[in-house]
């Protein structure tokens, strides 16, 4: 089984890139399943129902979301009927959608979950005890289980893949759009990487437009934050896994820009 991810999507320039390169990707690395984190796709902040139908047509399977899940209110109008999209689940009770879900394809079927970290990021419930939650109902279903990490801390992400190795196929963090050079599998058995990185624009800042985020550093006064235009790049994670246990057997890394065309590794 093998997984493509690719990383949090800003913006139309992100939007661009996925249905430009989502059908090379797939030749190439001939994917069982496909997750994107698209809690940026509109405009830098959330996602819009047109959007996530857009990533499904595009042929990815589940969509993850993190921090700007509600940043956009047409989420809650769809985020109850999404079947394919997951917010984190450490969200708390109550709180509109879903933290895990299952996808399948032919006879394997893989749950997708997605997390929040808790450092200098908003108060939610404790990722870990959340973690160990979904695990003893979907542990009982399928092997195959993925992990979407969105946190800022990397401490708080090395150690969600260490509490979670041999537990779970996959922990990938994302959040901080800027892609890590750690990708391993851990001891028992689970593939990890610190970020995989941001698809959208490669010369902004964060995918932001600069110039906004320079005078802010300069200024320190509050500025609009704009999607930058511009060249434009796209960050992944191939990750196969074992038929049988689940467990990963490789884990590799996909950036993809004018300064990395598309001549990746497999």
């Amino acid at each position: 089984m093998r997984i493509l991810f690719i990383g949090d999507v800003v913006g139309a320039p992100g939007r661009q890139m996925v249905q430009e390169y989502m059908p090379k990707l797939k030749k190439q690395f001939k994917p069982t399943l496909t997750v994107i984190n698209g809690e940026n796709a509109a405009s830098g902040k959330g996602i819009t129902e047109k959007i996530y139908k857009g990533f499904l047509d595009a042929g990815a399977q589940a969509i993850t979301l993190g921090n700007h899940t509600w940043d956009n209110r047409d989420i809650f109008q769809f985020i109850s009927q999404a079947k394919h999209m997951v917010r984190p689940a450490n969200y708390p009770d109550g709180t509109p959608g879903k933290g895990y879900t299952y996808v399948r394809f032919n006879e394997i079927e893989l749950a997708v979950v997605s997390l929040m970290g808790r450092t200098f990021m908003p108060a939610l419930d404790c990722p870990f005890k959340k973690a160990d939650e979904i695990l003893e109902e979907v542990s009982r279903r399928t092997p195959f289980i993925f992990v979407d990490f969105h946190a800022e801390a990397t401490s708080e992400k090395q150690a969600m893949g260490w509490y979670l190795d041999g537990r779970v196929s996959a922990v990938i963090g994302t959040h901080t759009h800027v892609q890590t050079a750690d990708e391993r599998i851990l001891e028992k058995g689970t593939a990890y990487l610190s970020d995989v990185g941001m698809t959208g624009p490669y010369d902004g800042i964060l995918g932001v437009d600069r110039e906004a985020v320079l005078h802010k550093f300069l200024t320190t006064l509050p500025v609009r934050f704009e999607v930058a235009a511009g060249r434009t790049q796209l960050s992944a994670v191939v990750i196969d896994l074992d038929s049988k246990t689940g467990f990963a057997k490789k884990v590799s890394r996909i950036q993809i820009n004018d300064d990395q065309p598309l001549n990746m590794m497999e």
